[in-house]
């Protein structure tokens, strides 16, 4: 096929717009149009212009990996499934996430951690954690380092008995009520269990 024009893309920096006999149009990035050598009236053969697809839409899902990561963490796995959303082939998205993973942009395990701090700071339990990193595609390997991030649960527990208390706690009604609300926020039975027990004494000694 031969090359008709060459020419920016008004609409994204960094993109050339490569207009093929025919009408058909290619969007390329300028390590493609250096790399090619792309100009006004040179013709491609079929390898090249296999080539030249490839090397557009592996420089493609890169540029979009980046704008994404750029405004908000996300784990690898999030991070390729956005990409094949936006339309790019899964290999290419992949090899995108691998990329930016080499940089050090994409961390599981600092993500994972991240959210660690965020879910125990509201005052979630461990299972919370899990199920939040699961959503979010982080590696299973990953899961415990991140809950040992989370902050005494002893600490957060008495935090929430606290706040969500309506009255006594001797009440059979409101310790269900309490418990019921703390096994949502992700924290196992026997912590609740040993929490409210050390509540219920704590006030005892008043």
């Amino acid at each position: 096929m031969r090359i008709e024009e060459v020419k920016p893309s008004q609409r994204k920096k960094g993109r050339y717009l490569v207009k093929l006999d025919g009408g058909v149009l290619l969007r390329v990035t300028e390590e493609e149009l250096l790399r090619f050598g792309l100009r006004a009236g040179m013709e491609l053969d079929d390898g090249t212009m296999e080539a030249l697809q490839t090397s557009a839409r592996s420089s493609s899902a890169k540029a979009q990996a980046a704008n994404i990561i750029g405004s908000r963490p996300l784990s690898k796995r999030e991070l390729t499934r956005r990409l094949v959303q936006k339309g790019n082939e899964e290999t290419d998205a992949q090899a995108a996430a691998d990329w930016l993973e080499d940089l050090g942009a994409v961390d599981d395990a600092a993500y994972a951690a991240a959210l660690a701090r965020h879910y125990g700071a509201r005052g979630y339990g461990p299972q919370r954690l899990r199920e939040e990193l699961r959503r979010r595609g982080v590696p299973r390997k990953l899961w415990e380092d991140a809950v040992a991030e989370l902050p005494d649960s002893g600490e957060a527990l008495d935090a929430l008995i606290q706040k969500r208390r309506r009255g006594d706690l001797t009440d059979p009604k409101e310790r269900r009520r309490i418990c019921d609300a703390l096994l949502r926020r992700g924290f196992s039975w026997s912590q609740v269990k040993a929490a409210m027990a050390r509540y219920t004494e704590m006030e005892e000694d008043e």
